[in-house]
């Protein structure tokens, strides 16, 4: 068993006097919102359709916008079948609302998840204790933008309403349908640093986590980066560029309108072979890799790697204004350092030359400091249905946010840029 496991349990076995394991656990009490608002659920997006969707949570995260969430579902990515099935929120203000004509003053993305995969926080202890139990931590319900572990929104809401009454309503509403459905519990990820802060304000549990981001503090140059860095790491980056070069590897940058169909196509053979080496197979489908390339061509770039005419590796990125973002990557065969150069040095310069302010770049990654990538917060929220679960969660949380904190301390320690004075 895990260590997170072992912690876990030994949590439940302290309170399992206390409350009884296999009662039901109240729903989160509140005061009733004097406000009336009528809370929907939805099988699937089109039936609010991309106007209504966009016009609440904006297109500027590539992530939650209509047509990253709709290629999603039309391509199954998103379903019963791959254990995300769509079940998102729409709010109305006022006590009666058609979903068909009226236009929701708030949305949220939500999945009925029969799996943990895809994720990126990792519950898989949580549902080994409540196996251990006998009893079923799946279906869950998952707040998140699916198999993208990338800060954000996750309530959307129009402007003139009060973002926590909204909020309250939500939360209500999601309680009272896990309760009636009986779902375990229902997980809010990777929402935004103001989100984090009112979700846990309004009873939710919070988790922390970290990722390693890049934040371009107005450099002319990749050279004009380097320079502020210390000198070991500023040879050690050259070195490793220098040897990639050497090789002969010539690199190409696509914007999403002009990926050619072979170039989709070199694209995810890699992207596949980077599953198939741990047994796996890639979440997403060819299908919709095509699907937002037409639909939201502006928000996706491709590096290329070619060696002597081939294409060798790819990389696929997505952005908006302030940030980009380093999502998938595979190669053809394994080249030294090429990883590197292809989903991070040309990531930087892409950033760089286009005045971008962050380069988000996924989820762990302890050989991003050297890089430059500094340690930086994310967020979950958690609610369990369970009052016992949720007392020994709660706990283990408590216990686990002092690790988490350190261990981002630790890594600032490492990162290689020059002192101060």
């Amino acid at each position: 068993m895990h260590g997170a496991s072992v912690k876990l349990m030994a949590h439940i076995l302290l309170l399992i006097h206390a409350t009884p394991i296999s009662s039901p656990g109240a729903l989160f009490s509140m005061e009733q919102n004097p406000k009336t608002y009528t809370v929907h659920f939805l099988e699937s997006l089109t039936i609010l359709g991309a106007n209504k969707w966009n016009e609440l949570t904006g297109i500027d995260n590539p992530f939650t916008r209509y047509e990253f969430l709709h290629e999603l579902e039309r391509t199954g990515c998103t379903s019963k079948t791959s254990g995300w099935q769509p079940f998102h929120v729409a709010v109305y203000a006022g006590g009666e609302a058609s979903v068909l004509s009226d236009q929701p003053i708030a949305v949220m993305p939500l999945y009925l998840k029969t799996n943990s995969w895809g994720e990126y926080v990792f519950d898989w202890s949580w549902a080994n204790a409540y196996q251990s139990h006998g009893l079923d931590y799946y279906p869950k319900l998952v707040t998140a933008a699916p198999f993208t572990p990338s800060q954000g929104k996750r309530i959307f809401v129009a402007a003139g309403h009060e973002q926590r009454a909204v909020s309250e309503a939500i939360i209500k509403n999601v309680q009272e349908k896990a309760k009636s459905m009986r779902v375990s519990s229902w997980h809010v990820l990777f929402p935004d640093p103001d989100q984090h802060e009112q979700l846990s304000a309004l009873g939710l549990m919070p988790r922390i986590a970290t990722q390693f981001h890049w934040f371009n503090k107005g450099y002319e140059s990749f050279d004009h980066f380097l320079e502020a860095l210390n000198s070991r790491k500023r040879k050690s980056i050259r070195k490793e560029r220098r040897n990639v070069q050497e090789q002969g590897f010539q690199f190409k940058v696509t914007e999403g309108a002009d990926i050619t169909e072979a170039q989709w196509a070199d694209f995810y053979l890699f992207y596949q072979s980077t599953y198939l080496v741990r047994g796996m197979q890639g979440y997403l489908k060819s299908s919709f890799f095509r699907g937002i390339a037409e639909s939201m061509p502006e928000q996706i770039f491709m590096i290329n790697a070619e060696l002597e005419g081939n294409t060798i590796a790819a990389a696929l990125f997505f952005k908006n204004t302030d940030k980009i973002f380093g999502r998938y990557w595979g190669c053809r065969a394994d080249y030294q350092f090429l990883h590197f150069e292809t989903c991070y040095y040309q990531g930087q310069d892409y950033a760089i030359a286009n005045g971008i302010k962050s380069f988000d770049s996924g989820a762990q990654g302890e050989h991003k400091i050297p890089r430059g990538f500094e340690p930086i917060e994310t967020y979950s929220e958690h609610w369990i249905a369970n009052e016992g679960f949720a007392q020994a969660i709660a706990n283990f949380l408590q216990e686990e946010r002092p690790h988490i904190k350190s261990y981002q301390e630790e890594a600032r320690q490492l990162l290689p840029f020059k002192q101060a004075g």
